[in-house]
């Protein structure tokens, strides 16, 4: 048969599953069954074990329910007032005021969380009634904190960077590395922008006089952020001073959160047995997703899809940016119906071809993927950001997806950003490399 044939069948019907509500993960294996039997293939259970054993017993693998673990822990601590109380005296001076504190939160917050949809919830939950009651524009509120909230997928210690370093078979620890300048990069311009939409529109921000804090109470304000602050630098520290990997550093930080959560007297049987199932739930759908990706992918490699459709795109004679605007279309295409990691694991092993014959470095590559994957997030119909923000508002999806557009655009302008001055992402695991 056709490989554009094949490739057209197995589409529709992954498209049709998707549709009637299949899981992800379970579409994956349908349609990687469905292209077997296509490709005359009988050894079905034999391929699915062996595929399966290779995606699920990767060293790299084990970081990431640890790293879902430090986040659920965190997730059901005070940290997350004490980030509020901390950060507000500081921005009182700045136009935008406590807007400011959703941008700040979900930085500090998505260096410990690694997650979009945690950093969003747990940051919202506190922050959106504070900003109401003071008489904050209910719309920058809700677009701060849906743009802010994707900083979990970027600022390492970041899942989805996980998911592609084992996929792409690229270090984690110099992905993390990676995207540490891109992440604070988008976190000033998304004060910036703040910064600028406060002094357009004066008679959207709060009537009230301003409020003189002492330096003295700004200093004691800081002393809320230690433990969390303190957290990251030990995590984050140890992977970037080489004296752990991303594995051990998950394991260290797992013990750093439960150790901040008894100290806060956040931690009892409930909290710990809420914490340990929602990090085995979250793995495990994760761990699905990749087991089915990497079924699907062994079966398109037996029919020949990836080499054809590399062919076909090196046969247009596509330069760096073209191939690049392509990608882009493409992943917030799928953005719209699938999840990120599900994006990063369906796609990676199509596209690695294109890239690598491209001359694309795969370091920076994963940082584009994961930033184009935070425009999705935000994304109608189905971004998860909008939904995590629809549940806590209750306003309607095209709201908060309306308020989310500016700092959709700002992503899109980071991409660019770091097209034309690529040392954005390289520079920092260039230099550590060489120290």
């Amino acid at each position: 048969m056709d490989t554009t044939l094949l490739s057209i069948i197995l589409a529709v019907s992954m498209i049709l599953m998707l549709a009637v509500g299949v899981w992800v993960s379970l579409t994956l294996v349908g349609i990687g069954v469905l292209g077997l039997l296509l490709a005359g293939n009988d050894q079905i259970g034999l391929l699915f074990a062996t595929s399966s054993w290779g995606a699920s017993t990767g060293w790299s693998l084990t970081a990431l329910p640890m790293f879902i673990w430090m986040g659920e822990v965190l997730f059901r601590t005070r940290l997350s007032e004490d980030l509020f109380k901390g950060l507000s005296p500081w921005m009182s001076g700045l136009p935008g005021k406590l807007l400011h504190v959703n941008i700040l939160s979900c930085g500090i917050f998505a260096a410990v969380s690694g997650s979009s949809a945690a950093t969003a919830a747990t940051i919202g939950r506190m922050t959106l009634p504070e900003l109401k009651a003071q008489g904050y524009s209910d719309r920058m509120a809700v677009g701060t904190l849906a743009g802010s909230g994707t900083l979990g997928l970027l600022i390492p210690p970041s899942i989805i960077l996980i998911v592609y370093g084992v996929a792409a078979e690229v270090s984690i620890g110099r992905l993390f590395i990676a995207g540490a300048l891109p992440g604070l990069m988008l976190v000033a311009m998304f004060m910036g922008y703040t910064m600028i939409w406060a002094k357009l529109n004066k008679d959207e921000m709060p009537k009230h006089k301003k409020e003189q804090i002492s330096f003295a109470a700004k200093i004691k304000a800081l002393r809320m952020l230690l433990p969390i602050v303190g957290l990251i630098v030990f995590v984050l520290g140890s992977i970037y001073g080489g004296f752990t990997t991303p594995t051990e550093a998950a394991a260290l930080g797992v013990f750093g959160a439960l150790l901040l959560a008894l100290a806060t007297g956040s931690l009892n049987p409930s909290s710990f047995k809420e914490s340990l199932l929602g990090a085995v739930k979250s793995s495990c759908m994760i761990g699905l997703i990749l087991v089915g990706a990497h079924f699907l992918t062994l079966a398109m490699g037996f029919l020949g899809i990836p080499r054809e459709l590399a062919e076909w795109i090196g046969g247009m004679s596509l330069s760096s940016f073209e191939l690049l605007v392509c990608l882009t279309a493409l992943f917030v295409l799928l953005g719209c119906f699938l999840d990120g990691i599900s994006v990063v694991v369906l796609t990676v092993a199509v596209v690695m071809p294109m890239v690598q014959q491209a001359g694309i470095d795969m370091l920076w590559f994963g940082i584009f993927i994961v930033l184009v994957v935070e425009m999705a997030q935000i994304t109608p119909p189905v971004g998860f950001n909008l939904f995590v923000i629809q549940a806590l508002t209750g306003k309607d999806i095209l709201y908060v997806a309306r308020a989310a557009l500016p700092f959709f655009l700002l992503i899109m302008a980071a991409l660019f950003l770091i097209g034309w001055f690529p040392e954005i992402v390289t520079y920092l695991p260039q230099t550590m490399s060489q120290g």
